[in-house]
């Protein structure tokens, strides 16, 4: 890429030569034919970089021999790294790969060990790295990529440009049983599916269960980072972000534009409305609405109550203090 194709590619504009573009990073740490940003006011650090992404706001060294003016410099240097850094697409299967005869795949690349079952459809452009299972009936968009040993379990659904990272387990059983009384517990039926839209992210280790007797969805470019537990029947909206660890139980519904901290733990039939986001470590009682606005704590309260609450527990030490002092002064009386 050159500077004059990542002006254009950003609609920004473009202050110096036409220089090609290799490489990204830090303003401290970037070098000739790297690019870089800078997103605050006022006078840009020394740096090396080839070409900076600024505000309109900011003050560049006339030495600096391209400049690109865009209205979010960060948002922008995501976008060009994205370019930069994009894996080449891998082609070919491998001869251990085992395809059932009746399996509809229009796949790249498959790696060694792959299994495909019955009726499976795989789109053009997908790659399915080494060691993953896909069952019957699964449906794969267009330019999905699937790393090392993901399991796809029957009569799951994943979208176009999808990347499912190593290790998830999408469409497993949801934990979902029913007391008999002292004989113990018996399986309610996990029948259901998985449906996952376009351009969704899935962590290394996530699982997704599949609905008991309808679907558990993943709405169109939701991000979810590794580790984090989506139970059965759960819908989850567009462009949601979910961090690390998270757990969400059976039947929760997170609407659109929501984030959601790492190691929040979502008790079941909770609802969290669009615009909402939830720090780490919260806790969301079962049933909950959370409306929009920044919400912390367990269980889960607006930020403002939860730091007013944390700020008097932090001063129950003082406030023993003085009720003991007042109560030696009685005492001495």
């Amino acid at each position: 890429m050159d500077t004059s194709e990542i002006a254009l590619s950003l609609d920004g504009k473009l202050i110096g030569e036409v220089l090609a573009i290799s490489g990204f990073a830090d303003l401290s740490t970037a070098g000739a034919g790297d690019i870089s940003f800078f997103s605050g006011d006022g006078a840009v650090p020394e740096t090396h970089a080839t070409c900076l992404l600024v505000k309109a706001s900011a003050e560049f060294a006339p030495s600096t021999p391209a400049v690109i003016i865009v209205k979010d410099p960060k948002l922008a240097f995501a976008k060009v790294a994205a370019k930069l850094s994009a894996p080449p697409r891998r082609t070919g299967i491998d001869q251990t790969a085992k395809i059932v005869v009746d399996a509809d795949v229009k796949a790249s690349f498959i790696g060694p060990n792959v299994v495909i079952d019955n009726s499976a459809k795989i789109g053009a452009d997908v790659e399915i790295h080494a060691g993953c299972s896909i069952g019957r009936d699964v449906s794969i968009g267009r330019g999905t990529r699937i790393f090392p040993n993901c399991t796809i379990y029957d009569g799951v659904t994943i979208g176009e440009d999808c990347i499912i990272h190593a290790g998830c387990v999408i469409g497993a059983d949801g934990f979902g049983f029913v007391r008999d009384g002292a004989s113990g517990y018996v399986k309610f039926p996990q029948a259901g599916s998985v449906v996952i839209g376009n351009e969704v992210e899935l962590g290394a280790n996530s699982c997704v269960d599949r609905g008991a007797l309808g679907s558990t969805e993943i709405g169109d470019g939701t991000k979810i980072d590794n580790l984090v537990q989506v139970a059965h029947n759960v819908k989850i909206g567009k462009r949601v972000v979910i961090a690390a660890q998270t757990g969400i139980s059976g039947s929760t519904v997170i609407e659109d534009d929501c984030v959601i901290g790492g190691q929040v733990g979502m008790g079941d039939h909770a609802r969290v409305l669009s615009g909402a986001v939830i720090g780490s470590q919260a806790g969301v009682l079962p049933g909950k609405i959370v409306r929009p606005g920044v919400w912390w704590g367990t269980p889960v309260q607006p930020l403002d109550e939860f730091k007013r609450q944390n700020a008097l527990v932090k001063g129950l030490s003082r406030l023993k203090d003085e009720v003991k002092r007042l109560r030696s002064l009685i005492e001495d009386k």
